[in-house]
């Protein structure tokens, strides 16, 4: 028998007309019941209007602002106080505001924000760590793949055993470079080089085999060797306003 039920029957016998006979103590009257049956008989009812907002451990919410903590303010989608959400360690995506934000936690008072839902602008996407972020790929393999790449760091070092790479150009501006190797091999149909001052030791053999070799000096040209060779199939030419030999 429900509350209701017990209250509707408990207070039948007020309503007996007079001169009817008297109802006998039964199971019908409250001094029958325990001490406990009656105060909950004398409890109110519950009002059917009255509606119990459950916490269910999770909530969407808004963002609201982004706070110096390095949490966020969000307001409940079925309105109220916002909360104050400090942000989970598996929501890598920084939330923006406006973004529609999955919350969680024990109770109200507690709540992290867990995950970003819907961005309200999905043209730009952050992740954010507090320290440093390694990506691993155990077996397979892990791609880039954007209309364009920027990388902006202080410093940074990349150690890689074989590197294959083809383009259409590449352009370097850079104050100092260095490169240090045991065999270096160019393979092109065009070499330019522009410097204001040039330097190159060869401590062994250096060969040089081309069909034309021009080479001019303003000032002067300089050759010394402890034995100097020159040869020509056809014609040997030294041509100057004075020569010295010897």
């Amino acid at each position: 028998m429900t509350h209701r039920a017990i209250r509707e029957s408990a207070q039948a016998p007020a309503g007996v007309a007079a001169g009817d006979d008297a109802p006998s103590p039964d199971a019908h009257s409250p001094d029958m019941y325990s001490p406990d049956m009656q105060a909950l008989l004398r409890k109110p009812l519950p009002s059917a209007t009255t509606a119990v907002s459950l916490w269910t451990g999770s909530a969407l919410g808004t963002v609201v602002q982004a706070l110096a903590d390095g949490g966020f303010l969000v307001a409940p989608q079925d309105g109220g106080a916002p909360w104050h959400c400090p942000l989970a360690a598996s929501c890598l995506l920084q939330p923006a505001t406006g973004d529609t934000v999955l919350v969680a936690g024990p109770h109200r008072e507690r709540l992290y924000l867990i995950a970003v839902i819907t961005q309200a602008d999905a043209s730009q996407s952050h992740i954010v760590t507090e320290g440093d972020l390694t990506i691993r790929s155990r077996q397979g393999r892990i791609a880039l793949d954007a209309p364009e790449l920027h990388m902006h760091a202080q410093k940074a070092r990349v150690d890689i055993a074989d590197m294959d790479y083809r383009g259409a150009e590449v352009r370097v501006t850079t104050l100092v470079a260095r490169f240090v190797g045991r065999t270096l091999e160019t393979v092109l149909d065009r070499l330019s080089v522009l410097t204001r001052s040039s330097f190159r030791l060869t401590e062994e053999v250096e060969q040089v085999r081309a069909g034309q070799i021009d080479m001019q000096a303003k000032e002067t040209l300089r050759l010394h060797a402890r034995n100097t060779l020159v040869t020509s199939k056809a014609l040997v030419k030294v041509d100057a306003e004075q020569i010295h030999m010897g």
